[in-house]
């Protein structure tokens, strides 16, 4: 599995709602924050020049968000350090993508939350989804991870038995990168 990029996120006495800890709203704009610097990271893509995914995606085409799913696992509190979002490519399609997040402490010891996010390339022309291009794939590929651990999915998508096969322990996002994006 690809190692995750870290992103240090600082939390904003306005994130804090009325029970003093950052409200659950908030926590999409810190994935969101998380996305788009990945987005703009470079990375040496297919024909060896550098550049980022959003360098790649160009003027004709933007993408949408399709879905966001999050499992909020501790409260945070308003505080002056950074919390860490920690961000992966779980998935791949013809015209859209996944990116698994965790929240997290620098050394992720503390699991805040985790999250999903399913993206979708979009023409700007017509509206309508548009497959990934070979260089798009090659340059989400590089932060290619496993699926997010939630920890109250059940791993088999049709079991018939209700949660018995869920693991209840405490999940462990990737490892981040030792370089963070700052």
């Amino acid at each position: 599995m690809a190692q995750a990029i870290q992103i240090p996120l600082q939390v904003r006495f306005g994130d804090i709602d009325a029970y003093h800890h950052v409200n659950n709203v908030v926590y999409l704009q810190y994935l969101e924050d998380a996305r788009v610097q990945l987005m703009h990271t470079q990375v040496q893509v297919q024909d060896g020049t550098t550049g980022s995914f959003d360098s790649l995606i160009g003027e004709a085409f933007f993408t949408l968000v399709g879905r966001n799913e999050i499992e909020y696992l501790a409260p945070i509190a308003f505080r002056t350090e950074p919390v860490f979002v920690n961000i992966w490519v779980t998935n791949i399609g013809g015209s859209s993508y996944d990116f698994g997040y965790s929240v997290t402490e620098a050394d992720t010891a503390v699991v805040y939350a985790l999250a999903a996010t399913s993206m979708v390339l979009v023409s700007r022309a017509t509206g309508r989804p548009v497959r990934l291009t070979e260089a798009q794939r090659a340059a989400l590929d590089i932060w290619r991870g496993d699926p997010v651990p939630f920890k109250r999915r059940p791993t088999a998508p049709n079991s018939t038995a209700p949660n018995s096969d869920v693991d209840r322990s405490t999940p462990k996002p990737p490892t981040p990168q030792q370089e963070r994006i700052e």
